[in-house]
């Protein structure tokens, strides 16, 4: 009895002191972060300055790469075939543990940082949905790891990976295709929004695919009888995908975007393309709805007396949450507290939610409690489900903008580039980086966040809606 009491304060002890030292880490981790307030700050306004989109973020990509140099990070570029595409990594062995960064904008969203409308360049792009910020923060905390990497005081690898297009042709499938994941063991990743939490909700799964309809051209009015209008086919195919609507589940959601339909108003057109997203739960929820909706477009093109084609873009999965690594995540958050803001910030954003028309209910900073999750959350999509499907991902939100006011939106943009924006981009860096000292310290926790996920897995075969050809780096907008 007196031996067991001895090993088991022995055990008390070893995790107390390995606690110890996990806290000792963490306030330099924060120490470091803290000093690269201003450089993060600009980092990230010169990223949401260019704005750019899918494929296209060649300087935001560069500004992230260069930092990442100048801060002793090994650069690997233009990873599977996508020239935006790279990896920052620094260490070696294991545990290697990895964190996502993005940086690709919306286009025709171009907003200054303003509460109102207020373009920055006619008709430019907008991070809309905070890249700017994403890639900023994950690349913070990585190199406040690699820090402490150098210094001796943690064992492995760091790899920060910056993704590109992930608001349109999701560039994590072509990397994970070229197994750019395979050796991480853990992957971190956080996403802008008007709420602070430890994320353990799935998100929805989609699929994307191009449907085109070729029929005969003519004169409208000379001739009409001699054409077979692409156009007919189009609208007949929206009115069915819109009557299709309301026999699917509440948790299915279909959109299209109209890329051509004909040039002028005299000529009967004889081709027409609509960009078609099928979203769900899961990617077996979806499949049968997506097959549904492809065989309409056949119909569509039957009824036109036109031919069509369909042709798979791609798709992600649902985001597989971790509990266990969530519930670490929500310990470091508490320790940080609630985002603080200033006056000139909260008046700021009741002008913003004003402005949109939206209860006047300034900022949200405040930690919320690690809620259950839930089988259906609603929300978007994310290519991050992908990478959760074949490495355990870790995941935060972070509030960078007003409560309540459009995502997607001007309103977004405006808070990306100033300090409601840039404190939540900070706070992230903190957690993300906090955590991360718990999983490179502990082996335990790796291995239990490693079973949730097995756990979560069981037998599913990951299975990418992805064609074998290249990246569409060369798309028509």
């Amino acid at each position: 009895m007196k031996k067991f009491l001895s090993f088991l304060l022995l055990i008390f002890s070893l995790a107390t002191i390995n606690a110890q030292s996990a806290n000792k880490l963490k306030k330099e981790l924060l120490s470091s972060i803290e000093q690269k307030t201003s450089e993060l700050t600009s980092l990230s306004d010169k990223i949401w300055e260019a704005a750019e989109v899918a494929f296209r973020e060649d300087k935001s990509a560069e500004y992230l790469i260069e930092y990442a140099e100048e801060n002793g990070l090994i650069i690997e570029k233009g990873i599977a075939g996508m020239p935006t595409a790279f990896t920052a990594t620094y260490g070696e062995g294991k545990p290697v543990i990895g964190i996502i960064g993005e940086f690709d904008a919306l286009p025709g969203l171009s907003q200054t940082s303003v509460p109102y409308r207020k373009e920055l360049t006619e008709g430019g792009a907008g991070h809309g949905c905070g890249h700017n910020l994403f890639g900023t923060a994950s690349l913070g905390a990585a190199i406040a790891i690699k820090e402490l990497i150098e210094k001796g005081d943690l064992k492995g690898t760091v790899k920060f990976f910056g993704t590109p297009a992930e608001e349109k042709f999701f560039g994590k499938l072509w990397m994970l295709r070229e197994g750019v994941f395979d050796d991480v063991d853990i992957c971190m990743d956080w996403h802008p929004a008007d709420k602070t939490e430890a994320n353990v909700q799935p998100s929805l799964a989609l699929v994307d695919f191009m449907v085109e309809f070729n029929g005969q051209s003519s004169h409208a009015s000379v001739d009409p009888w001699n054409a077979r209008s692409a156009n007919d086919a189009l609208e007949l195919y929206t009115s069915g995908i819109n009557a299709y609507r309301e026999h699917v589940k509440p948790s299915v959601r279909m959109h299209y975007h109209i890329q051509d339909a004909g040039q002028v108003v005299n000529v009967v057109p004889d081709y027409s393309r609509i960009w078609v997203r099928v979203r769900d739960i899961t990617k077996e929820g979806l499949q049968p709805v997506y097959d549904q909706v492809r065989k309409m477009a056949g119909g569509a093109a039957i009824m036109a007396n036109v031919e069509h084609k369909v042709s798979l873009i791609s798709g992600i999965h649902d985001l597989l949450p971790n509990r266990i690594g969530g519930a670490v995540m929500q310990k470091n958050l508490e320790t940080l507290g609630d985002i603080q803001y200033t006056q000139e910030e909260i008046d700021f954003a009741l002008e913003m939610q004003r402005n949109n028309g939206k209860p006047e209910i300034g900022i949200d900073g405040k930690i919320r409690p690690l809620r259950e999750t839930l089988e259906s959350p609603g929300g978007g999509s994310t290519d991050v489900g992908d990478v959760s499907y074949n490495v355990p991902v870790v995941s935060l939100a972070a509030t960078t903008a007003p409560k309540g006011v459009p995502w997607h939106s001007w309103s977004v943009v405006a808070s990306s580039g100033m300090s409601i924006g840039h404190k939540g981009m900070l706070h992230a860096a903190k957690a993300l980086g906090m955590t991360m000292v718990d999983i490179f310290k502990d082996s335990n926790l790796r291995e239990n966040i490693k079973k949730e996920f097995d756990e979560r897995i069981g037998e599913y075969e990951y299975d990418p809606y992805l064609n074998p050809g290249p990246p569409p780096l060369d798309y028509v907008d």
